[in-house]
């Protein structure tokens, strides 16, 4: 059963019809009754949106309102999301780290990012070994057992949906910021997680250096 979506004239009407009937309480739509009426009749259309509102906001997925309080639970938001980041983009996180029951398993990580709206695979390294090397495979050194990358898409795309966004919200928002802040949050702690983006799988720039410290 849909939640009722009472207009600010049903709640005139029924005002009116509550009234005491007489000469000294007319109905007529330019007297003072009917005028204070009408003036307060949208109040109370705002105050039943805002109750149905509380029917979505009772889910993270769908909430509005409530957002902010679902956020403060799980000690969000967070820098990664950057200074305004879009409702869709919150609920993602709210969302993925109510979900988030623990892990350490590739399919793991690809889980809980598509929870965060990132489709995702991940690559794991080893070192070379005589008898298993093959030619053109990367010559990795022992500490490269500990690395292991994130290949996402070059920059994920979140899309302005009807009934989705807010007033304020951007048509088309991009960034991986988030899914880079939340996958270093949970990785390993004996590891080094890197992130490459593109249909080629290259190594972000900005991660190189962190190479280094696998030599």
């Amino acid at each position: 059963m849909a939640a009722p979506n009472f207009t600010a004239n049903d709640f005139a009407n029924a005002i009116h019809g509550l009234m005491p009937r007489g000469l000294v309480w007319p109905k007529d739509a330019a007297a003072v009754q009917a005028q204070l009426i009408a003036g307060l009749a949208p109040t109370w259309e705002r105050h039943t949106q805002s109750n149905n509102n509380l029917l979505a906001d009772a889910f993270p997925e769908t909430a509005y309102e409530l957002l902010p309080e679902w956020e403060s639970t799980l000690g969000l938001p967070d820098p990664c999301a950057g200074v305004a980041p879009t409702i869709q983009q919150r609920r993602n996180q709210v969302v993925a780290r109510l979900t988030n029951s623990g892990g350490q398993s590739i399919q793991y990580f690809v889980d809980f990012a598509a929870q965060l709206g990132y489709a995702i695979t991940v690559e794991q390294f080893s070192q070379a070994r005589a008898g298993i090397l093959k030619a053109g495979d990367p010559c990795c050194g022992h500490d490269w057992n500990f690395a292991w990358k994130v290949i996402g898409p070059p920059s994920t795309v979140v899309r302005a949906v009807a009934g989705g966004m807010a007033a304020g919200d951007p048509l088309t928002a991009f960034g991986n910021a988030v899914l880079e802040c939340e996958i270093r949050a949970l990785m390993p702690a004996h590891t080094i997680v890197l992130f490459a983006y593109g249909k080629t799988g290259d190594l972000d720039e900005t991660f190189i250096l962190d190479q280094s410290a696998l030599l």
